[in-house]
């Protein structure tokens, strides 16, 4: 592994975990401020669900903390244990937010769709693109590598890069649609509906962050590989 590549991941890691405890702190002091309209997350899901014309989307408790999503296989809007119960602001960024995935869903939104089909071509290249990528440049420094072993790592990589680049209008276009409905629907006031937006912003940049990390690799990668075509 060349020291660009150690310094790209760190910088990129470094930059994540800022965004992640930013986003946990942005959560935590808006968990605090209750909606005007008092109703929980379970609620304000099933209503935006409702509003929307899809009565086929089931919405369920999880456990963990920010591991709310959206199970197009199953049509569950999953949230976490304190957004069902919550009857903040961040309940309501969330599960409108996840909600507006099950609207994408059922309206064939085309990113999400091009998304989806990724799925299994990503699951593939995100477990092999590393060992591969790592046989390519030489494993520990022996044997020179193989450019050729190289160029496949990198399209396996590209294929996760995609993915990753593709997420952003997915998860840009799932908040606006949340933040639209919440205030449309009387569930925020301006002044809620503007914490949520915040909330949400936080949220995005995580996967702003990880599209960017993951195109500075692969640049990295192409870099590296064009030089050692040329050896």
């Amino acid at each position: 592994m060349t020291i660009e590549i150690i310094v790209i991941s760190v910088i990129f890691m470094v930059l994540g975990m800022i965004v992640q405890a930013r986003l946990k702190s942005k959560f935590k002091e808006y968990s605090e401020v209750p909606t005007s309209s008092g109703m929980s997350g379970k609620e304000i899901a099933e209503k935006m669900l409702r509003d929307n014309g899809i009565y086929d989307v089931q919405v369920t408790s999880v456990e963990g903390q920010l591991t709310d999503h959206y199970n197009p296989m199953n049509k569950t809007v999953n949230l976490s244990t304190d957004v069902y119960h919550g009857r903040s602001v961040s309940a309501a960024a969330v599960s409108a937010h996840e909600c507006g995935h099950a609207v994408q869903h059922a309206t064939a939104y085309s990113m999400l769709m091009l998304r989806s089909k990724l799925v299994p071509a990503v699951q593939i290249s995100s477990t092999l693109s590393q060992w591969v990528i790592i046989a390519g440049l030489g494993f520990m420094g022996f044997g020179g590598g193989n450019p050729t072993i190289l160029l496949a790592g990198i399209i396996l990589f590209a294929v996760t890069t995609l993915f990753s680049i593709i997420t952003l209008p997915v998860e840009f276009d799932a908040s606006a649609r949340a933040v639209s409905w919440l205030e449309t629907a009387n569930i925020t006031t301006v002044n809620e509906k503007a914490k949520a937006k915040d909330a949400l912003k936080w949220a995005a940049l995580t996967y702003v962050v990880a599209a960017l990390a993951s195109i500075a690799m692969l640049v990295q990668y192409i870099l590296i590989y064009q030089g050692r075509s040329r050896d």
